[in-house]
């Protein structure tokens, strides 16, 4: 099978496309190779004289088939010329680069810098005449065909070389999911180190106020994304919410809303949440209230939220009757996981988070399963201190790639939860009783985690499955430290809740089970005996 590029760089004359591209390289231990010295290799003199003896269509036709032989037969990192992605036949091997899992980078250097740089490299036919007027000429032509046919986009404003490498290496490492759909404006997943640095990019040019919305615990994330946000040149309004789900109240969203009016917030603006799963749940709740809905970005700082609540465009706040009862359904404009982050969680923080991974095993992806059966032990004993650039980071990286991916599939097709989404639920019925009648002082995945046990013990009563399923569930579920029974209520009170779940139908319960592990069903009103048989199970 032929090699292909580790990474294309793209952009303007003068954008530092060779000295990043060789510093990527050296960093990455890589060979380097830039299109214009292939050139001149190839047709035995200087490109400018091949510019003056042949003309440009004759530079273009060469250098489109440089381009070709080395999309094909290169290991390494590869540079192109300025004007290369303006040839049809080189947007074209680019685009069947990218469907074969390249990345092609656009370094979007700033236009001063990159004028200056062009400016004192001289020998540049294009820049013929009033340089800096032919540079802002070119740039206008080319930026929106640069957009086009790179799948990752770099601002290097401000930036030294090592520096704009390290962002092009933690940027083209990251994993991409895109979501879309009908009913979605369409939005990308980045799992990765450094996927923060995304977030102006996601945000765009069109906010001018951000309202960056954090809980006091992740202040060193928060200050991060402040930082990024300033320099992209926005004025940032700083808000701290409670942690965790008491964060997720009309009081807490009032006093936000109260703050974007002072401070003249209008339909052009927008919000980052940072966090956990209940932060961005409320920023996302916010964002989709001001204004009837304004753009926002989830940056979750907890695995439970890169894998469940940041994405899917569920938002809602929890009232006193239960958990999630208002809300909306908002998508972002991204969701920006950066496992950076997970390197301050708690240890029994990041394993609620696979409370939610093990879901998306047992209803679609098993793959999932065997790579949590695989890893147990390393993931029990998670330890942020030793996390970064550990074996376990690839692991965790391709789990939450992996659940987000069976989030993506629910969410494109449903996402308003009217059918195929509401199998997302998985464990979900007796999980969020559990949290109302716990006060919330259990954690979501931990409560999910029980919920996935009755949910298998319900199906094995009703004949779905077999014993050696719900044995499964248990077995697993406690290898990964999440706990698998309950004894904090009486069913009576369970039953009263799981009667106000929203796939409840009427006066009658609905239930996500499985008929085989990677299958999920509804099971509509099973009798209350068999319901509270399910329930004595996990209360042993």
């Amino acid at each position: 099978m032929a090699a292909h590029p580790y990474a294309v760089i793209l952009g303007m004359m003068g954008a530092g496309k060779t000295r990043v591209g060789k510093e990527v390289a050296h960093m990455l231990h890589l060979p380097f190779a830039d299109a214009d010295a292939e050139i001149e290799r190839e047709v035995g003199m200087k490109i400018p004289a091949y510019f003056e003896q042949y003309g440009e269509p004759a530079f273009r036709e060469v250098e489109a088939d440089v381009i070709a032989d080395f999309l094909e037969d290169f290991d390494g990192i590869f540079s192109l010329g300025g004007g290369a992605p303006m040839t049809p036949s080189t947007q074209r091997e680019l685009a069947a680069y990218i469907d074969r899992g390249g990345k092609v980078v656009y370094l979007d250097a700033d236009p001063q810098e990159a004028m200056e740089r062009a400016n004192r490299g001289g020998g540049r036919p294009m820049l013929n005449g009033d340089a800096n007027a032919r540079w802002k000429k070119l740039y206008k032509q080319r930026d929106p065909v640069f957009h086009e046919v790179s799948n990752v986009h770099v601002h290097t404003r401000g930036l030294t070389p090592q520096g704009a490498a390290k962002k092009v290496i933690d940027m083209v490492s990251q994993r991409i999911v895109h979501v879309d759909g009908a009913a979605i404006e369409p939005y990308v997943v980045a799992i990765g180190e450094g996927s923060m640095n995304r977030l102006v990019d996601v945000l765009g040019t069109k906010p001018r106020k951000i309202a960056l919305i954090h809980t006091q615990p992740v202040q060193r994330h928060s200050d991060r994304a402040r930082a990024l946000l300033r320099q992209g040149g926005y004025d940032v309004s700083d808000i701290v919410i409670p942690d965790a789900e008491p964060g997720k109240t009309i009081t807490v969203a009032n006093g936000i809303w109260e703050r974007l009016g002072n401070e003249g917030f209008t339909r052009s603006d927008a919000v980052v949440g940072l966090g956990g799963g209940a932060a961005t749940d409320l920023a996302g709740f916010v964002a989709a209230t001001w204004m009837r809905g304004i753009r926002y970005v989830n940056c979750p700082t907890s695995l439970l939220a890169m894998v469940d609540a940041s994405t899917g465009g569920k938002t809602g706040i929890n009232t006193p009757q239960g958990k999630n009862l208002v809300g909306s359904f908002y998508t972002p404009a991204g969701v920006l996981a950066d496992v950076t982050t997970l390197s301050s969680l708690p240890n029994d923080i990041f394993i609620e988070g696979l409370g939610e991974v093990a879901k998306s095993g047992f209803i679609r992806d098993t793959e999932i399963l065997h790579i949590l059966e695989e890893h147990a032990s390393e993931l029990k004993h998670f330890d942020g201190q030793t996390f970064l650039g550990s074996p376990l980071e690839e692991v965790v990286a391709e789990l939450i790639e992996r659940t987000v991916r069976v989030k993506a599939y629910h969410v494109s097709s449903d996402l308003k939860e009217k059918g195929l989404r509401e199998f997302l639920n998985y464990g979900h019925t007796l999980g969020h009783a559990i949290e109302k009648l716990e006060h919330f002082r259990w954690r979501h995945g931990n409560a999910v985690a029980v919920g996935m046990v009755y949910a298998a013990e319900l199906a094995n009563i009703m004949g779905l499955i077999d014993r050696d399923v719900v044995d499964y569930h248990r077995s697993l579920l406690s290898s990964l430290g999440l706990p698998i029974s309950w004894n904090g209520g009486s069913f009576e009170d369970v039953l009263a809740l799981m009667h106000r779940d929203k796939k409840a139908r009427g006066n009658e319960l609905r239930f996500v089970v499985l008929d085989s592990i990677g299958h999920v069903v509804h099971l509509d009103n099973p009798s209350t005996e068999d319901v509270k048989e399910a329930f004595r199970r996990i209360q042993q």
